[in-house]
C-alpha cells in the first residue's frame, strides 16, 4: 500500500518523506502562488485557476488571496462559495464545502493530525480526516476547523472559534473549543 493509499483509507503514513505527496504538494502550492498574484481585476483568470487547483467546485467562486492548500484535488466547493483573505486549507483528507458557504478572513481547515509520540511524529507520520460542511453556512474571522468535523446545515460559526467536535444544523456556535449557543428560528 502506498503512503497516498495509505493516508485515503485513515490509516497512519508518511507525509514528510514520501515522494509522490512531496510533489504533489509542491504543484499545490506551485498553482496557489500564481493565484495569490492574480490581479483582483483578473475575475476570469482567479476562477479559472481555482477550477484547475480545487477537486470540485460550483460555478460561482471566489477566494480572495491570499489562499494556500495541500493538495487541492480534495478539496469540493458548492455553488456560491465564497472565502475572504488568508484561507489555509490542509486537504490531506477531503473537505467538503455545500452551496453557499460564506468564510471570514483568517480561517483554516485542518484534516492532518499527528502522532503524539514523539519518535512517529519526528518520522514525518500522521494521519488525516475529513471535514464536512453543509450548506448556507458562515464562519466568522479566525476560526479554525480540526480534523473530522461536521458542521450541519445552516449553521454560523462566530469569529475566533476552534471547531474540534461535530457542530448540528441551524444553531449559533462559539467558543474554544466551540459549543452550539442557540437555535436559529426556521
Amino acid at each position: 500500500m502506498t503512503e497516498k493509499e495509505k493516508c485515503k483509507a485513515g490509516l497512519l503514513y508518511n507525509a514528510n518523506y514520501d515522494q509522490e505527496l512531496i510533489q504533489e504538494r509542491i504543484a499545490a502550492k506551485d498553482l496557489c502562488g500564481e493565484y495569490n498574484q492574480l490581479k483582483n481585476s483578473d475575475t476570469k483568470g482567479r476562477t479559472s485557476l481555482l477550477k484547475n487547483i480545487l477537486g470540485k467546485t460550483g460555478e460561482n467562486i471566489c477566494i480572495e488571496p491570499s489562499f494556500w492548500c495541500d493538495y487541492g484535488y480534495n478539496i469540493e466547493v458548492g455553488e456560491n462559495f465564497y472565502a475572504n483573505h488568508n484561507l489555509v486549507v490542509l486537504d490531506c483528507a477531503k473537505i467538503t464545502f455545500g452551496n453557499n458557504v460564506f468564510i471570514g478572513p483568517n480561517c483554516s481547515f485542518y484534516t492532518a493530525t499527528h502522532p503524539i509520540d514523539a519518535k512517529q511524529r519526528n518520522e514525518g507520520m500522521e494521519t488525516a480526516h475529513p471535514i464536512k460542511v453543509g450548506d448556507n453556512v458562515w464562519f466568522g474571522g479566525n476560526v479554525v476547523v480540526l480534523p473530522g468535523v461536521s458542521i450541519g446545515n445552516n449553521t454560523v460559526i462566530g469569529a475566533g472559534s476552534m471547531v474540534t467536535k461535530d457542530i448540528p444544523a441551524n444553531v449559533v456556535a462559539v467558543g474554544n473549543p466551540c459549543k452550539p449557543m442557540r437555535n436559529i428560528e426556521k
